[in-house]
């Protein structure tokens, strides 16, 4: 019966290429044997699906949707990085400072007890999810429709998506929606689902498309299966606008696609599917996804995570009131959570452990050493002497971090030198002392001002060969400066100079120093270098600072000209320094005044739309009047890690104040935006007309060599053969309108779209070139890294190294999602 049922489908195939000879497949020539092992094949192909039982809702749990903070806030995935769960240092001493402040430990994981626990990617058994009942193909009544749809069947999967949707849009005369239905759910079952999602689109954009759960729900499910999560997450908005709520197992899936991608911004994604799940849908997560969540939380590293507070506290109130087993590792993580706070709740830390010995969990290491962490911020030195013997007492090593706080809780009430003998108690323990160990031993020196002993422990440090050293230099050049002691500053700072990389606070602290003995000859030639040095730069304390200097002087002319520079940039002028101020001006009839309008100069408008070619993200409010400029680097690229001092110098004027370093801190974050102003409508409007990236109509007149240079720096790539990449979203047209551009520069070029994005590439010679074109705005610091033809490439430039001009470009038509994943 199988046989004569394949030989009619191969006879069916026959009359369907005879139907259709423009989309007619080549015939190959195949034995009897071999077409009747096909038809077998592809009979299998048409068997049902399964049918889970239906869903249900649950009625909610009363619990307040924790809010993230502004840096937390909800992602497009348009971001052109990546991120690992622990950052990973790219960047030696002499390359940078950004991750070089250990002395807080806020680098290091949560060390979970179990291991990896039960993912729960490995638990998606009997979710709960609706029908899917499809007619099949021996069911339809007419047989010339039968043909074509197993025609289709066996044609669609074998094209990318320009070509399907010309197929499909040659069938819009006969096909409806039951049969395209068919065709995604045949998709599904041969594990197509790329295809299948293809087929789903094209559907919405028929005029007698119904919206249809069941489908919906399927396909959703097999694209988080895939970790095609931004897929997923699209079909679960079309659910969600069509005013449905979306299954259990598609939140679950989706969830767990999130958790699995490391695609900066997933978490938060995850996390706000997550409390959707229970509020929206009134469903109970199973336990598994309360744990992966959680585990996911505490796998960054203590000072990223500690912003993640409200949220496991959810976590926790939902395996409480679930009834669910709350397990030791998520006790422990959350202590260790509020033992990162800036402001530490040593009421709910107590309490936690309460909870823990009701259980009868034992406390381990880790929640001591969380306790000795909190204890270290309040000055705790009962409760820290209980939780060191307890550490003892539990054999095994102890934790480096364990010395490092317990010598910071002596520290923190005057007794410094019993930190000095926890310091030499772990030299003799462990052998050596680690690096944030050194840090904090040389700090309490430092502040204590205990010149001798700071001096010495530095030596002792710099001999070890330990790095990084940066932090503790600056902690003696402070030391040295209150202590008036210019001379000393002056050979730290040159020998600083010759170990580390410059920084900016270890010159602003030299600056200072010249200036309080006079020597403004010297202060004006470093103040000179930092602003020539992109990488170093000056800012509202360094300009102060000089102004300060000429105005002590009597050196009204070059005053005027730092007053100039601190009103271009927008800097606040210190108020003990505004009354000289006025004065100076009043004698050359100059007004002093505070520039109140924000406007662009010339160099950042095409900063500006370099950065946009590049990837950088705009958002705008419901009624696009205000928008917010999104500022993201990748934390593990060398050339990020430059790129992102200069561009937040360049913009600082425009900075929301969260984007900006603490007080007394130079820390950039990898993430940063601008306030809301409606000054940015036009580049909202040219680059992000509805919400997604567009290539503007009159780029051809903004592809400067200023914009070029700032492009391949932000989102471009230099290969292992020295040829340079550039990255581009935006449309067929767009892309030519760029190129063509590019040839009348005379810089010849090959496009290769992957997925979502264009790549633009100045291949062999042509790379050069273009090279010769940018070089001049290039930061100096970075053409090493980006330089054509040259060995040095930054580690980020990885994901570009699968690029083959040679080979076809991997379309995606009518694709509104631009997420450049693999997995999206």
């Amino acid at each position: 019966m199988l046989v004569n049922r394949a030989q009619e489908l191969s006879l069916t195939l026959a009359t369907i290429t005879t139907n259709f000879p423009s989309l007619s497949p080549i015939p190959s020539k195949t034995t009897m044997r071999g077409c009747r092992l096909y038809s077998l094949s592809f009979l299998r192909l048409f068997r049902p699906l399964s049918h889970p039982q239906v869903g249900f809702f649950r009625p909610l749990i009363p619990h307040p949707t924790p809010r993230l903070p502004p840096s937390f806030s909800r992602l497009n995935f348009l971001a052109s990085s990546s991120f690992s769960t622990s950052p990973v240092g790219l960047i030696d001493e002499k390359e940078g400072e950004e991750n070089w402040d250990l002395s807080n430990n806020e680098n290091e994981a949560f060390s979970f007890e179990d291991g990896d626990g039960v993912f729960a990617g490995n638990d998606m058994k009997h979710l709960v999810a609706p029908k899917m009942e499809v007619k099949e193909l021996e069911e339809l009544p007419e047989q010339w429709r039968r043909s074509k749809l197993a025609w289709l069947c066996k044609e669609l999967p074998a094209h990318k998506a320009g070509t399907l949707v010309r197929i499909l849009n040659a069938q819009r005369k006969w096909i409806r929606q039951e049969d395209a239905t068919y065709l995604a759910v045949h998709c599904m079952r041969i594990r197509e689902n790329e295809t299948g999602f293809r087929v789903y689109k094209w559907m919405m954009q028929q005029h007698w498309y119904r919206f249809d759960f069941a489908l919906a729900t399927k396909l959703a499910d097999y694209m988080g299966k895939e970790r095609k999560f931004a897929k997923c997450r699209e079909i679960f908005d079309d659910i969600i606008n069509q005013g449905r709520v979306p299954s259990e197992s598609t939140f679950h899936i989706l969830i767990v696609a999130y958790l699995s991608a490391p695609v900066q911004g997933c978490l938060d994604e995850a996390c706000s599917i997550y409390n959707r799940m229970i509020q929206l849908g009134g469903y109970q997560p199973r336990l598994s996804l309360h744990n992966s969540l959680f585990r996911v939380l505490l796998s960054r590293p203590g000072g990223s995570s500690k912003y993640y507070l409200k949220q496991a506290e959810f976590i926790f109130h939902n395996l409480e009131t679930c009834g669910l087993e709350i397990q030791k590792d998520i006790y422990g993580g959350l202590i260790w959570l509020h033992s990162y706070q800036d402001t530490v709740d040593k009421g709910r830390i107590k309490s936690l452990r309460k909870m823990m010995r009701e259980a009868a969990m034992e406390e381990g290491k880790e929640v001591l050493v969380s306790v000795l962490r909190a204890c270290s911020k309040e000055g705790d030195v009962e409760e820290a002497e209980r939780s060191w013997l307890k550490i003892l007492d539990s054999g095994g090593n102890i934790p480096s971090q364990a010395f490092v706080y317990k010598m910071e809780v002596y520290a923190k009430i005057g007794e410094i030198m019993k930190s000095l003998e926890v310091f030499r108690e772990m030299q003799k323990y462990l052998g050596s002392a680690s690096v944030a160990a050194y840090h904090k031993i040389i700090e309490v020196f430092c502040k204590s001002q205990q010149m001798d002993r700071a001096e010495s422990l530095m030596k002792e440090f710099i001999e070890g060969g330990k790095k990084p050293l940066m932090p503790s230099y600056i902690e003696l050049v402070e030391m040295y400066l209150n202590l008036s002691l210019h001379d000393k500053l002056e050979l730290t700072f040159l020998e600083c100079l010759e170990k580390c990389r410059p920084n900016r606070t270890i010159y602003n602290i030299y600056l200072n120093s010249l200036v309080k003995v006079g020597n403004l000859g010297k202060a004006e030639e470093i103040f000179n270098q930092m602003h020539g040095n992109v990488t170093i730069g000056v800012n509202g304390k360094s300009c102060n600072t000089i102004l300060d200097g000429y105005l002590s002087s009597g050196d009204f002319f070059k005053a005027e000209k730092i007053y100039d520079l601190m009103c271009q940039k927008k800097y606040e002028i210190e108020s003990s320094l505004m009354e000289k101020l006025d004065y100076v001006l009043s004698l050359s009839r100059k007004e002093v005044k505070k520039p109140v309008s924000l406007k662009l100069s010339k160099e950042q408008r095409e900063i500006l739309v370099g950065l946009l070619l590049g990837g950088l993200q705009i958002y705008s409010d419901a009624e696009r009047k205000n928008h917010t400029i999104r500022f993201e680097f990748n934390q593990n690229s060398v050339t990020h890690s430059i790129l992102k001092r200069h561009i937040h110098d360049q913009y600082h004027e425009w900075l929301h104040p969260s984007g900006k370093p603490t007080a007394g801190s130079d820390d950039i974050p990898h993430k940063f935006s601008t306030i809301s102003h409606s000054y940015f409508g036009f580049y909202a409007d040219q680059f992000w007309p509805r919400g997604q990236p567009v290539i503007p109509k009159l780029i051809h007149r903004w592809l400067s060599p200023l914009v070029l240079a700032y492009w391949y720096m932000y989102g471009g790539y230099r290969t292992s053969s020295g040829d340079i990449l550039l990255k581009l979203k935006g449309s067929q047209e767009g892309v030519e309108k760029v190129v063509k551009t590019l040839k009348a520069k005379s810089l010849n070029c090959r496009v290769k779209r992957k997925g979502r994005v264009f790549w633009i590439g100045f291949l062999g010679s042509n790379s050069t070139w273009f090279w010769k074109l940018v070089e001049p705005h290039i930061l100096d610091d970075l053409k090493d890294f980006l330089k054509a033809g040259s060995d040095t490439m930054d580690n980020y430039a990885v994901e570009s190294q699968d690029i083959n001009f040679d080979s076809a470009s991997d379309s995606d038509e009518k694709d509104s999602d631009y997420s450049e994943d693999d997995n999206s």
